[in-house]
């Protein structure tokens, strides 16, 4: 029977994974804790608590060098820690003056990448942290979302990209099984399966986009993910992963919980 391998959720969207024993699924269909924080440009006239499109936000699709960055964030304190290759960058609690010092920082470090969404469009900046770090709010989904994704389509992904130690975190899912086919995981898609206390719908797979040519530890675009799924898999769009809705409750999963199709 498949069973999850590995959990994440990102308490900063666009920005490194934290890795857990356990999610808490909430009724709603998002991760506690998942996306609760995120750097939206200025030029944004949404209120801070709204959800927007990425294309919004300084993510790795517009800011591939993101993934240099270490982050950790302190759910109940609400301080969040970003480093740079050792070097503290920011160290804060977010009062109001906390998160400015926590976007000055970031921005310059966008500023100072060669590949960057900030240097060419001065009315994006400044950078502003939106998000309370409690609340999941910024989803890809307006709807929010749980994503996962098989070890074995990773493994067939990257042996069509000759790249057998592809890493799992370009694809940024919230969980990670074994123990199906190679694709299998796209084929639940309009059903409904069982892991840990929590029933979800298994909605529609995941089409991908730039942020998945990013190296995870170097933040170069080094692989052309987009093209070879398109292209080695015979697929309409570049998919890979699916997305997942709460269906009627929400609970708790678990690292080694069985995943079970019930529908």
């Amino acid at each position: 029977m498949p069973r999850v391998v590995a959990l994440s959720r990102y308490p900063v969207k666009g920005f490194t994974p934290e890795a857990c024993e356990r999610l808490t699924v909430l009724r709603d269909g998002r991760v506690a804790g998942d996306r609760a924080l995120a750097f939206r440009f200025a030029d944004s006239e949404l209120p801070e608590d709204a959800w927007s499109r990425k294309y919004g936000f300084a993510v790795l699709v517009n800011t591939p060098g993101l993934a240099r960055l270490s982050v950790r964030f302190e759910h109940t304190a609400r301080r969040l820690r970003i480093e740079h290759d050792g070097d503290l960058l920011a160290d804060e609690v977010l009062d109001n003056d906390g998160r400015r010092r926590i976007e000055a920082a970031v921005e310059r470090f966008v500023l100072a990448l060669d590949e960057n969404p900030l240097a060419d469009h001065p009315e994006r900046r400044p950078l502003r942290l939106i998000g309370d770090g409690v609340t999941p709010r910024y989803q890809d989904s307006q709807q929010g979302q749980v994503t996962l994704h098989s070890r074995e389509s990773l493994a067939a992904v990257g042996t069509a990209l000759r790249d057998p130690a592809l890493d799992e975190a370009r694809f940024r899912s919230n969980i990670v099984i074994e123990g199906v086919q190679a694709w299998e995981e796209q084929d639940w898609v309009g059903r409904r399966v069982r892991i840990g206390d929590v029933e979800l719908n298994v909605t529609r797979p995941k089409t991908r986009c730039l942020a998945t040519h990013a190296n995870p530890r170097t933040g170069e675009r080094d692989l052309p993910v987009m093209q070879t799924l398109v292209t080695a898999f015979g697929q309409q769009e570049p998919t890979f992963a699916v997305a997942l809705m709460t269906h009627g409750h929400g609970g708790e999963i678990r690292v080694g919980d069985a995943v079970e199709l019930v529908a």
